[in-house]
């Protein structure tokens, strides 16, 4: 019998999203923000896609069978107690990826990723699928504006519309205990951006319904060409920081800052021919700076 050594009880992530060759998003970013943030994660791949810093292409969905034996495999061995989701593909996917969530019960976080920057679409099902196998299961959800309104089915073109509709969201499953509502989408040509995170609080004294809290971090805006990946990274590194410090509010504020570091960083470079990628290894330059996000 091999001796267990208590360190194989680690808390580990696993992100299950689709492949970026270019490595700009997708699993590629997931892994690198997690590894600079300081968390080890695995990586179930749902679909081959065929991108650059030029846009999506084309994208391969891999056998539904196949992405639920991954994700089980991992489960089987690893510490999992968060995962990160993100491209699905398609509706077998989504239902075996709900097979393998009905037995697990920690955190799951997603980041509906439906559409690429450049408007392909990378679900081929409805709406209705993610809600039924993926949004039932999670316990955080990432959606910028585009996604919200396409998961909902409602216009989010303010900030009371769009908040109004993640409430609308902590309403379809007991699970989801929050929504944060990337606002980078909105105001596009406005100086400042303002992420939410809307909250399911539990019912007071005579409340029979749970209510919200709204909390909401404004930073100024990055005018940067390199931005690809950026709703990737900020899943896993909310997934992440969450991971470190087991409090979704002081998540949410350490990966706004995550995020403004490495826009920052990253701007000045020059990467591929079109919309460049996030540097990750850039936020370990200098690690005194890095220190004080956390």
């Amino acid at each position: 019998m091999v001796a267990m050594n208590p360190h194989n009880n680690r808390p580990m992530a696993l992100s299950i999203a689709g492949s970026d060759p270019s490595g700009g998003a997708g699993i590629q970013a997931d892994i690198k923000t997690f590894t600079v943030i300081g968390v080890y994660c695995g990586a179930a791949i749902t679909a081959l896609t065929s991108q650059n810093t030029l846009g999506v292409s084309s994208y391969l969905a891999l056998p539904a069978a196949f992405v639920k034996k991954q994700i089980q495999d991992v489960l089987d061995d690893l510490n999992v107690t968060h995962i990160k989701i993100g491209m699905v593909g398609n509706q077998e996917i989504a239902q075996a990826i709900g097979e393998v969530l009905t037995g697990f019960a920690g955190e799951v976080i997603y980041d509906p990723v439906i559409k690429s920057s450049g408007g392909v679409s990378l679900f081929a099902a409805s709406s209705m699928a993610v809600t039924e196998h993926i949004i039932s299961h999670a316990t955080v959800l990432t959606p910028n504006i585009a996604e919200l309104e396409i998961i909902t089915g409602k216009e989010c073109d303010n900030a009371g519309r769009a908040l109004a509709a993640a409430q609308g969201l902590l309403a379809l499953s007991p699970r989801l205990k929050a929504v944060c509502v990337k606002g980078g989408h909105m105001n596009v040509l406005g100086k400042t951006v303002t992420d939410y995170l809307v909250q399911k609080t539990l019912p007071g004294k005579g409340a029979e319904e749970p209510g919200f809290h709204i909390s909401s971090i404004d930073h100024p805006r990055i005018f940067s060409r390199n931005t690809h990946g950026t709703g990737c990274t900020f899943a896993s590194a909310l997934t992440a920081y969450h991971m470190r410090t087991d409090d979704l509010s002081k998540a949410f504020s350490y990966t706004c800052a995550f995020m403004d570091t490495l826009l920052n960083r990253s701007a000045s470079h020059s990467m591929g021919h079109g919309t460049g990628p996030l540097l990750h290894h850039y936020f370990l330059r200098q690690e005194d700076d890095a220190d004080k996000v956390l």
